[in-house]
């Protein structure tokens, strides 16, 4: 069947995962307290640091809405109110030029080129759907957010959960095996395909020798 939409994760998908680990992760924290001290008053900010509340599961001043947060991007996890803050923080970095958003190049043309064939793109990460903007229009290759029609994150469901793709693909009014999913993780495409999407593995460190989805080493070798 046709491939009508593709729906892409990002780390290690079409960007380095050492650009989330090593640049994008270390900035947030470094700049965490100085972003939480200067702007916990402001109106997109506060609802946040109530939802850390939530997490946490009790009140925290903020040294330890910081800590907590801290601890959060230390041990990787995917919680939503620390993700739309790391967005937040990153917002400033993209803007002051301090890094670019990195897509790898074989990505960026395939996206292009498919985008201009008239297959419909999205976005599915754990990242926050405003860092998922942030580094798409912050690229070495210029702004690439109108290549995409849509963006979902962790607010849709958790990334190794079926139901978020089913709710993807009720999203996006397609077959689900009319829309591709892309990721580097296999309990995700595990996920996807439960929801009766095609899959593609991103293997961009290596092969793997389970046979359980379509591999690639990068998006020229995705035949749809």
């Amino acid at each position: 069947m046709k491939i009508q939409a593709i729906v892409t994760d990002i780390e290690g998908t079409t960007s380095s995962l050492s650009f989330v680990k090593d640049v994008l992760f270390p900035y947030a924290r470094e700049h965490m307290q100085a972003f939480i001290k200067e702007n916990h008053h402001r109106e997109d900010v506060e609802p946040l640091l109530q939802d850390v509340n939530r997490e946490a599961g009790r009140e925290l001043n903020l040294d330890e809405a910081i800590a907590q947060l801290n601890q959060w991007i230390d041990a990787d996890k995917k919680i939503t109110p620390l993700k739309a803050l790391q967005g937040l923080i990153w917002e400033h970095g993209y803007h002051n030029g301090d890094f670019h958003g990195h897509i790898y190049p074989d990505a960026y043309h395939c996206l292009k080129q498919w985008q201009e064939q008239g297959i419909k793109l999205y976005v599915y990460s754990s990242g926050s759907v405003y860092a998922q903007k942030l580094l798409f229009a912050h690229t070495e290759y210029g702004d690439l957010t109108p290549l995409f029609s849509g963006y979902f994150d962790t607010l849709i469901g958790h990334k190794q959960d079926a139901q978020a793709y089913r709710a993807i693909v009720e999203q996006l009014q397609l077959p689900a095996a009319q829309i591709l999913f892309l990721s580097d993780i296999k309990g995700e495409l595990d996920a996807a395909r439960e929801a009766g999407m095609q899959t593609v593995w991103s293997m961009r460190e290596g092969k793997s020798e389970d046979p359980s989805h379509p591999q690639v080493q990068n998006f020229d070798e995705i035949q749809l």
